[in-house]
């Protein structure tokens, strides 16, 4: 990012939370200036948060880029998880900017991934010493999301990809069973279905009624009157469901086996990184054996999985972090 310094205003859009920030820009230093988290579904669009946030925090802006948890194209989007529709051409009218960027939020993700240290990352797989070319990134939240880091030769450059809506490949005889049970419910089972908040409750949803576990009263009545993911995985953290930990249990063994089914079609030698919400409240299970049991369990593709760096990242300013690069790459 060349220049004087200036200030971008970043937006990293997801079906639960909206987040804002200005961003002081001088050579390649990033600096987050102000901040704020919106409840997306509180606000009818995203130029009803800006406004609220930019008469909040006036800054003299230069640039602007937002990433959105939905398939971006000719610089609109239907958002998944929100009844949005987010267009960059309303979006640089509301701003009084000739143009705004407009990128999904995982590969806004990717191009945060740069700017991070590495106190920002878990490593579950150290990989091979010499890893390197292509990347991937996955990342289980309100959705799941799945982006591509393009190595060509002298930078990784990142892009999008809808595969968190790739259909659902069961591996087990219990998976299969599950795939029957959401089959009934959703017709299609993408891996969206069973990676993400709401995922997490379908896989709970199933063991439960197809008694493989028994829910307690005190737990129902705490999936009724609260978030039932975050009530799901905070009992099989403390142990005190059963249920709660197969499902858990679950999650994390697909979430291994999804990204490796990443890692392969991106052929990421270079890494793949594990982002999201959910990732870091469970870090405990996910450096267990399960996840990277699942990671490398394609066959006669195992050693090369084996070799791939695995990493999770802490930082959750990660979004606003690559929609800022985005915003200021140029002409590269």
């Amino acid at each position: 990012m060349a220049g004087n310094r200036e200030v971008i205003l970043a937006g990293d859009i997801g079906g639960t939370n909206t987040r804002l920030a200005f961003v002081q820009t001088t050579g390649d230093r990033l600096k987050l200036a102000v901040e704020a988290t919106y409840p997306s579904r509180g606000h009818g669009s995203l130029e009803a948060i800006l406004r609220r946030f930019v008469s909040e925090q006036p800054h003299p802006v230069a640039q602007a880029c937002f990433g959105v948890a939905g398939p971006v194209r000719h610089g609109r989007c239907e958002t998944t998880n929100l009844p949005w529709v987010v267009d960059a051409r309303h979006l640089s009218r509301e701003l009084g900017l000739e143009a705004v960027g407009l990128i999904n939020d995982l590969e806004a993700n990717a191009y945060g991934i740069a700017v991070l240290e590495p106190t920002d990352f878990v490593v579950l797989n150290t990989g091979a010493p010499d890893a390197g070319g292509n990347a991937a990134i996955i990342s289980a939240g309100t959705g799941l999301g799945e982006a591509g880091l393009y190595w060509d030769g002298k930078q990784h450059r990142p892009f999008a990809t809808e595969g968190g809506h790739a259909t659902f490949a069961p591996r087990t005889p219990l998976e299969m069973d599950l795939l029957h049970f959401l089959t009934k419910q959703f017709g299609h089972v993408s891996y969206e279905r069973v990676l993400s908040g709401p995922g997490l409750v379908n896989l709970y949803t199933f063991l439960r009624d197809t008694d493989r576990a028994e829910e307690p009263p005190w737990l129902a009545e705490r999936l009724r009157q609260q978030d039932p993911s975050a009530v799901i995985s905070q009992a099989a953290l403390e142990g005190k469901s059963a249920l709660c930990e197969q499902a858990l249990d679950l999650f994390v063994s697909l979430y291994g086996a999804e990204a490796g089914n990443l890692a392969l079609k991106v052929m990421a030698t270079g890494g793949v990184f594990i982002g999201g919400g959910i990732a870091p409240k469970i870090i405990r299970r996910l450096q267990g054996a399960s996840f990277l049991a699942a990671f490398t369990a394609k066959g006669r593709m195992r050693p090369l999985l084996e070799a791939m760096p695995v990493r999770v990242i802490l930082n959750d300013k990660t979004a606003l972090l690559g929609a800022v690069r985005y915003a200021g790459r140029g002409a590269d």
